[in-house]
């Protein structure tokens, strides 16, 4: 196979996922484990030689609730954001923060024994997407597209990028998410018309609004929130669950958070299915068995659900509102709506869409898939494109203004939000003091009128200006932003010639040195990362495998076979448990194999006996439903296919 794939990867607060152009339709990519959606979840986790072994997506899920202080969730949530930016978070997040953070850095978090920086945490999710794509193909996959939300700034939208290299791909480009959902959307319907699609996912909250003409995808405008989502239900949920806790049972979970992380991940993990339960029942009951062996139970339902989420969802109606100002539209102009992210499918959001927009929105395309299927479309326009794509070019905006501060501290807009992008901007300006030989510039970004009050990303000096009269220099500033929607700025005094520029590097984005140790330490452990995954996945195979034999056993086939088969099998049993512990994984691999073997016929056998019970009308038990194996297939295999 080629190796020239390029992927599009949706890179989600809750899940991510890899799609790529099949044909003239986007496909998702499933994981290792069969699964479209790989749960956004690093747990770090000890072998029998108290090595360290990440492990990312499903599996991880379970080391939230037994061992949440080596887990870590939602880590798009503090991606690009400072130790001030986070303090609400982490009243419900069970994260640690490395004990010698300071304000400005780029934020580390514990897990076990290690830190890890969000674009370190993020790497190791895109690595096992690219390792999920690279399986499928049989090939490298080095090339991606990958989403970010609208309205993330500068400084997230660079940490993205810093995660997709520490991961070991070349990020070809940053879409905003509901516009790869929009390329998604305008593949399958091939329309023209005003569409708005509304985003509202784990931990962020988009609205953009797009007009569609002949294969243009063009954003007219785009507004939202990077700190609104489902993780803010979860939230809520969670500390109604604990309020009640301290109310009914006399325990409070507020007072050491990190000390009673089992008992908060137990009660989010539940509220989390609650929340999932309700969008297609009228109610469900929160039942969470909390670690002292209290048990804590509420009913809920649809109508209570709905009045305590309402302040949240609220907060988007004003987002859509401005987006529709901005584009100078009015809710009867849009033609379609879109939804993108999993928290649309709760009712109360849909009708609030439909009351908004006047519409009822489009349901038919997948919530949790779009975005990746979007950027797949984006990837393959930007590999010289299909027959299908070959027409279609994306139009993207700024989400924010930027522009410098000048004296006085005020604001000067150079690039102002909703500016198609890649775009640039000059403005001029001159000195105020006689002899003056140097210029700060700061840049900023937002919609503030005093520098205080935006948020800064940069600071350069222009120096070695000749001395002149105060109002002689001429100062050329000039803005530049590529499709991904990052800067770059520069300066030049046209008198003399004298000019600087910057490569916008963020407040609490990596520098290039960290990157490349980050890189340089993936490739030194790369073999033996691999070694180790091969032997840990080894294990967990054994393990299922053996589950499913000590169940076999117990079933009356396994009386018919001969001692000698028997002695076998369990002969071929205690080899595979005497060797799996073990870090050899050829040994565990010929262990299973011949297991595998032996265990042939004691499948058809309890394949025979589950059909004979059937025939006879005799109602199986549910070891004997569980252990019943596939006809022709081994019974220690059963389970685990």
């Amino acid at each position: 196979m080629s190796s020239d794939y390029i992927v599009g990867i949706d890179l989600g607060t809750t899940n991510s996922l890899v799609a790529y152009m099949q044909g003239d339709s986007p496909v998702v990519i499933p994981g290792e484990d069969g699964l479209n959606l790989v749960p956004s979840v690093v747990a770090l986790t000890l072998d029998e030689n108290e090595k360290n072994q990440v492990i990312v997506g499903n599996a991880a899920r379970r080391y939230l609730i037994e061992t949440p202080e080596r887990a870590v969730y939602s880590i798009k949530r503090l991606m690009g954001r400072g130790l001030e930016d986070v303090q609400d978070e982490l009243k419900l997040f069970p994260f640690q923060l490395a004990d010698d953070l300071h304000q400005g850095e780029v934020l580390r978090i514990k897990i076990g024994d290690r830190t890890y920086t969000p674009p370190e945490i993020s790497a190791l999710i895109l690595r096992q997407l690219k390792r999920n794509a690279e399986r499928f193909f049989g090939a490298p996959v080095t090339q991606a597209v990958i989403t970010v939300p609208a309205y993330f700034n500068d400084a997230q939208r660079q940490a993205t990028k810093d995660a997709g290299r520490i991961a070991g791909l070349n990020v070809l480009r940053l879409v905003n998410e509901p516009t790869a959902a929009s390329l998604a959307y305008g593949l399958d319907k091939k329309k023209n018309g005003i569409v708005a699609v509304y985003d509202l996912g784990g931990g962020t909250f988009d609205v953009s609004i797009l007009k569609l003409h002949d294969g243009i995808f063009e954003v007219i405008a785009t507004n939202g929130d990077t700190h609104l989502g489902g993780d803010d239900i979860d939230n809520l949920l969670i500390a109604i669950a604990i309020d009640d806790i301290r109310g009914d049972l006399g325990l409070d979970l507020r007072k050491d958070a990190r000390h009673n992380s089992e008992a908060v991940a137990r009660i989010r993990k539940a509220v989390i299915e609650a929340k999932i339960a309700l969008s297609s029942q009228p109610t469900t009951k929160l039942d969470v068995e909390l670690p002292d062996g209290k048990k804590y139970r509420r009913e809920i339902s649809l109508e209570t659900f709905e009045q305590m989420i309402q302040p949240i969802i609220d907060r988007t109606v004003g987002p859509c509102k401005q987006a529709l100002k901005d584009a100078g539209l009015k809710p009867e102009q849009i033609d379609e709506v879109v939804l993108v992210g999993g928290s649309t499918r709760i009712p109360k959001v849909r009708r609030l869409v439909q009351d908004l927009f006047g519409r009822v929105p489009h349901t038919d395309l997948n919530p949790d898939e779009v975005v990746a299927l979007g950027a797949a479309v984006q990837a393959n326009i930007l590999g010289g494109g299909s027959e299908i794509t070959q027409d279609m070019l994306l139009l993207d905006v700024t989400p924010l203004s930027l522009g410098i501060e000048v004296a006085g501290g005020v604001t000067d807009k150079i690039i102002l939000r909703n500016s198609t992008v890649p775009a640039s901007a000059t403005q001029y300006y001159t000195t105020q003091v006689d002899g003056q030989t140097n210029v700060a510039i700061h840049v900023l970004q937002g919609e503030r009128e005093l520098a205080r009050d935006c948020r800064s990303l940069a600071r350069f000096d222009l120096k070695g200006i000749p001395p002149m009269v105060a109002g002689m220099p001429r100062i050329e500033v000039k803005f530049l932003i590529d499709a991904n929607g990052i800067l770059r700025v520069s300066a030049r005094e046209q008198r003399s010639g004298k000019e600087a520029e910057i490569d916008v590097k963020p407040t609490y984005g990596l520098t290039d040195e960290q990157v490349e140790n980050m890189l340089l330490e993936s490739y030194d452990y790369a073999e033996e990362d691999f070694r180790q995954r091969q032997v840990i996945e080894a294990r967990r195979e054994a393990d299922t495998i053996l589950t499913a034999l000590a169940k076999g056993k117990k079933n009356e086939a396994w009386r018919e076979l001969s001692s000698e088969e028997r002695r076998k099998v369990e002969s071929l049993e205690q080899a595979l448990v005497a060797v799996k512990e073990g870090d050899d994984y050829h040994a565990i691999r010929s262990a299973i194999d011949e297991l595998n073997q032996a265990t042939m016929r004691l499948a058809e056998l309890m394949m025979d006996t589950a059909v004979s019970t059937a025939l006879k009308g005799k109602a199986m038990d549910d070891t004997d439903l569980d252990a019943g194996p596939q006809a022709g297939h081994p019974v220690a295999k059963a389970d685990f296919e």
